[in-house]
């Protein structure tokens, strides 16, 4: 693999940059009446729009020429054809054959995985109906009224997230509820609302040993017991996704109702999966196969599209250009819809637990940034908390704005409201404001001379920050599979042009390693002298402070 720095493209990418200079944004509009045009693409219902970017058709053509030397269609084929792309643990990465909704087989050394894939789709789509339609019932003979999922990571995020945003297609008769944390607290929180006569566990563990998720699942199980007292009802209101067998069963939960996944799935992109579970029940298979097929448009698109036509590898490659040329450190995720407020969230793992890495797949340390800070609120609110420093701070901030143009909720003027502040932002951060254009204003308010000098620095907005704008129909189950699968794909172009691995996580390792070392000091006031002495101090004073 050659080394990325010494491409010529990338060279000729530090020359371009150099050669820079102060050209703005706005500047490039101006010469551009048909900018918008030249640097937008539309796929389906959905609407990418790049011109608000430090970019011209000469950026373009170095950053795809820099796709083309770093070997990316490569990259790409050996993703599709299951091929190990994630080198250090030996696996393959086929989110993308979870959602394919063609003929076309998907093989893994050699063998078609669709048959299986498409076994545990029907099996999860038949139990959905069974809990959807009343058949399913708890061991009382009353309707499931609530589906609590437990896990943590991408067992609960990517479905948490997808039932948010896919909350006007769920059905009021059946509510949905999401514990992750260790913290007791949120499963307490979250019990105190349930009857255990009405309720269904699900249960996420791929090896159905990930500690926070089985001290979950153990205390909901006990507080089940302690109503229920028979060990046999644990199979009618808990149900697995896992692959481990035995230790499901020796749950209690009847090995019929395990639903499997497999080891080419990694955790953050597994709500494509039989993690989906909580999805299907929230949305029902129809809405769920929907969300599959937005997914497998974008990785079509993404798959044969030519780079200058490819959404998400410009993605990838406008953001590569921000973070490696610019100095930009984070990415704002900036949904100016209400149902994507878990959107932020979600990317934040997706993103940084992917390339949030600092070794090539060579176990060379890189020379370069790689993976930003993602981060984001919903607008409107973000623009009364954050924005400013967007805005006027020291910081550059890409930012991507997301928008729904019809509204599940159509209120008055709500929905104009929201749209007009997420095209005002965009372009406010683009345009900035000018010394000039602010006296005038202030003159034009009648401020007087000597306060207008006095507030003018503070009125002058530097512009010329980066943005991205997603403008879809309206987020139904397609456009959200579309945007999701988007992200995932830009997140693959990136890794592979830094070549990192983005499918391990091993620096979620070391904290799970030191806790199980610190967990038996925390239950014994025995002296411990292993560890340094801050920790060893906070143990201590946990030991005075407990009631």
């Amino acid at each position: 693999m050659p080394d990325l720095t010494m491409l010529p493209a990338w060279q000729a990418l530090k020359k371009h940059h150099a050669q820079w200079g102060g050209i703005k944004i706005r500047e490039l509009f101006n010469d551009n009446p048909q900018r918008f045009e030249q640097f937008s693409l539309q796929l389906d219902d959905l609407l990418f729009d790049f011109s608000k970017n430090r970019l011209t058709d000469q950026t373009i053509k170095l950053l795809t020429d820099l796709a083309d030397q770093a070997e990316l269609r490569k990259q790409i084929d050996a993703l599709f054809n299951g091929e190990k792309v994630n080198p250090t643990e030996g696996r393959a990465a086929l989110h993308t054959a979870l959602r394919n909704r063609s003929d076309r087989p998907v093989l893994l050394e050699g063998q078609d995985l669709m048959p299986q894939i498409n076994r545990v789709l029907q099996q999860m789509e038949t139990f959905a109906n069974q809990v959807r339609n009343g058949s399913w019932r708890g061991y009382t003979g009353q309707l499931i009224t609530d589906v609590v999922n437990i896990g943590i990571g991408g067992s609960d995020l990517g479905p948490l997230m997808v039932t948010e945003a896919l909350k006007p297609y769920t059905r009021d008769k059946l509510r949905s509820h999401f514990v992750s944390n260790v913290d007791a607290s949120q499963l307490c929180e979250t019990l105190k609302q349930l009857n255990p006569e009405t309720c269904l566990f699900l249960i996420a563990s791929k090896t159905f040993s990930t500690q926070e998720t089985l001290t979950n699942a153990h205390s909901a199980r006990d507080w089940f017991l302690a109503h229920a007292k028979e060990q046999k009802h644990v199979a009618r209101h808990f149900v697995a996704m896992s692959t481990n067998r035995k230790r499901v069963s020796d749950f209690g939960i009847d090995p019929a109702n395990m639903f499997e996944f497999w080891e080419w799935v990694g955790g953050r992109y597994s709500l494509w999966s039989a993690i989906g579970l909580a999805i299907v029940l929230a949305i029902g298979m129809d809405n769920f196969k929907k969300l599959l097929a937005g997914a497998h448009l974008v990785d079509e698109h993404f798959r044969t599209a030519p780079w200058h036509k490819n959404i998400p590898v410009l993605m990838g490659l406008i953001g590569l250009w921000n973070t490696d040329f610019w100095g930009a450190e984070s990415q704002a995720i900036l949904p100016y819809d209400h149902y994507l407020h878990r959107f932020p969230a979600y990317l934040q793992q997706a993103d940084m637990e992917s390339n949030g890495k600092r070794v090539t797949v060579q176990g060379q340390q890189v020379d370069y940034p790689t993976g930003p800070v993602v981060w984001g609120e919903p607008g409107t609110n973000g623009q009364h908390a954050f924005y400013q420093l967007i805005h006027q701070g020291t910081r550059l901030i890409p930012c991507d704005f997301l928008a729904a143009v019809n509204s599940h909720n159509p209120l008055g003027e709500h929905q104009n409201i929201l749209l007009a502040n997420f095209l005002a932002q965009s372009e406010a951060l683009m345009k900035g404001k000018t010394a000039a254009e602010a006296r005038q204003e202030m003159a034009a308010d009648g401020v007087p001379d000597a306060e207008l000098e006095r507030l003018l620095p503070h009125k002058v907005f530097p512009g010329n920050r980066p943005s991205n704008t997603f403008l879809y129909r309206r987020l139904d189950p397609q456009t959200l599979g579309m945007l999701i699968a988007l992200y995932e794909h830009k997140i693959f172009v990136q890794a592979s042009l830094w070549q990192i691995n983005p499918f391990d996580q091993w620096g979620v390792e070391l904290g799970k390693q030191l806790a199980q070392k610190i967990l038996p000091a925390l239950t014994t006031k025995a002296p411990h002298t292993t560890h340094d002495n801050s920790t060893a101090g906070l143990i201590a004073k946990i030991h005075d402070w407990r009631e």
